[in-house]
């Protein structure tokens, strides 16, 4: 058996070596790993660090990335029967890791599985109550509805070539692709004990356009969904109020005041914006959406 474990990068060099030590110390009897990454343009050190551990490198042009697109070319060049996703600053936190992302589907208890994400001393304070509740401690194999999340996930290789990725969603590929699965009768799996360090340090610019791009793409996946003004007073104000009661209850409530107002304003102004994009992106908002620069 083979896995292939698939990443997508752009200038990820500060955490990339620690990605790759963390795979090539995978104990995984009786399955082979490849590692294949997909770069759309790094101009650090992404690819000589890829080259140093042997990765099999697969470009895609700027103008021709997509999230879903930079997948099925990063599939298409692997060899492995079990595809396994995983983001380029997302550190596995064992060396059972890939066992354990893929046991479900090798075991045929799900088709699509994803595992943890956690946060260690360099992630921010709301982003780590998000992994907690998107991510417990307890696995659900099956679990019920369709949500998913390729910065750790895998998925049987002969799924994904009957139902590969939407190449046009400016986000949340993944979730799309449960939903087409689960209405076919196939099963999606939380593997709790699969877990990454998931590094996701950015500008408050980037987290904005983030959970705006994630917006635009829910509008496909559940065009039911409307985010009022009112829901954006709603959802930031509560979510403000139980992070400032989380960190009280850690004693870090003055380091991380501000810190939790900015990342819960950019969180809801970005989906608030991002459900209210109704017209047609230009070029010039394509790449700023798409391209993760």
């Amino acid at each position: 058996m083979r896995a292939s474990i698939i990443i997508r990068t752009y200038n990820e060099g500060k955490y990339l070596p620690q990605v790759l030590r963390a795979i090539a110390g995978q104990r995984a009897p009786g399955l082979a790993i490849e590692t294949v990454i997909v770069d759309s343009g790094s101009t650090d050190d992404t690819l000589e660090i890829a080259e140093r551990f042997n990765a099999v490198i697969v470009h895609i042009k700027k103008n021709e990335f997509t999230f879903g697109r930079s997948l099925n070319l990063g599939c298409e060049a692997a060899k492995g029967d079990y595809l396994v996703f995983l983001s380029g600053h997302c550190i596995p936190a064992g060396d059972e890791w890939i066992v354990n992302l893929t046991l479900p589907l090798i075991e045929g208890k799900a088709a699509y599985v994803y595992g943890r994400q956690i946060g260690n001393g360099e992630s921010r304070f709301s982003e780590c109550q998000l992994f907690r509740k998107y991510f417990p401690e307890t696995s659900k194999i099956p679990q019920e509805g369709f949500f998913c999340n390729n910065a750790n996930a895998a998925i049987l290789r002969t799924v994904w070539e009957q139902e590969p990725f939407y190449t046009d969603l400016t986000g949340l590929e993944d979730m799309d692709l449960a939903r087409r699965l689960v209405a076919k009768g196939l099963k999606i799996g939380y593997a709790a004990d699969a877990s990454v360090y998931h590094l996701h340090l950015e500008s408050w610019h980037k987290v904005r356009m983030r959970y705006q791009r994630e917006a635009i793409a829910l509008r496909h996946i559940m065009p039911e969904i409307h985010i009022n003004f009112r829901d954006f007073l709603r959802y930031f104000t509560s979510a403000v109020f139980l992070d400032f009661s989380a960190a009280i209850q850690d004693m870090r409530f003055g380091r991380y005041f501000s810190e939790i107002i900015l990342f819960r304003f950019m969180q809801y102004w970005g989906a608030y914006r991002g459900n209210h994009e109704h017209r047609k992106l230009s070029a010039r908002r394509k790449e700023e959406y798409f391209y993760p620069k």
